[in-house]
């Protein structure tokens, strides 16, 4: 999830939007969505904290190691939080590391902010230099969600991602584009627009990653009402989560990826 673009993408393609507003009747709502679209891309996002973290190791050191690695957007780096232990992937090591099994977790990222799932090629074959990740972790749909992008296209690139890291027994959970309509940083009705575009997405991710072997974790469905209910649960641009907003999606990432955890260690 970044703000990179957000503004940008979505006045690019702003003609969609229009259309959409036209179609309803409402003409004035083309000028509406294009000033939101103005206003969202002045704003300031929050950026990458180059002093997290992309390495780091979690958990007892006589406990079976877990390679798990995250792929994706500003949401695999943590964007919105400035402490290791606040990302998403820091939260989601000590949570394992803490749990029944007593996980000792080498946790790597190689998600880059503003990323779409058009760039999950190249983050995949990164991911696998060196030693094989046990688990893989995807997050990515919200940039392809703002740039009004084609469901089909986008899920069509990261089920090619989810069947290049299975092909090398990698197992993957994939957590789908969050609830967007839930963000403060875009006003409506602009927020209902990419909050729709958003559901589009994760429904073609779904299909796309059961059929390449990956498990789904479905955000937008189980963490929307959440971030919906607390603004606290974003950080202080009202776009990318804060540190509860990712132990949210941590909690409910951990059950998907503890499983795979468990049969990774059986392989």
């Amino acid at each position: 999830m970044t703000g990179r673009g957000i503004g940008g993408e979505i006045a690019v393609r702003l003609g969609r939007a229009a259309a959409l507003s036209l179609a309803a009747g409402t003409i004035g709502g083309a000028a509406v969505l294009a000033g939101e679209a103005i206003a969202a891309r002045t704003r300031r996002y929050a950026e990458p904290e180059l002093g997290l973290a992309l390495r780091a190791t979690v958990g007892r050191a006589a406990a079976v190691p877990l390679r798990l690695v995250l792929l994706g957007d500003a949401s695999a780096l943590g964007v919105g939080v400035d402490r290791f232990e606040d990302t998403l992937g820091g939260q989601l090591a000590h949570l394992l590391a803490e749990g029944p099994a007593g996980r000792r977790v080498h946790l790597s990222s190689v998600g880059v902010s503003g990323s779409r799932s058009t760039d999950l090629a190249t983050q995949v074959a990164r991911a696998l230099l060196g030693e094989r990740p046990d688990v893989a972790v995807i997050l990515v749909g919200a940039n392809d969600a703002t740039a009004l992008g084609r469901p089909t296209e986008s899920a069509a690139y990261l089920a090619a991602a989810v069947r290049r890291l299975r092909e090398v027994r990698v197992q993957v959970v994939v957590g789908t584009c969050p609830d967007l309509g839930a963000v403060r940083a875009i006003a409506a009705p602009l927020r209902q627009v990419v909050g729709w575009s958003g559901r589009r997405i994760a429904r073609a991710q779904t299909a796309a990653v059961l059929e390449a072997g990956g498990t789904v974790v479905d955000l937008g469905t189980e963490t929307g009402p959440v971030f919906r209910a607390d603004a606290g649960t974003l950080c202080h641009d009202g776009y990318h989560p804060s540190a509860d907003g990712y132990r949210v999606w941590a909690h409910a990432l951990l059950p998907a990826v503890a499983a795979a955890a468990n049969v990774s260690s059986r392989q």
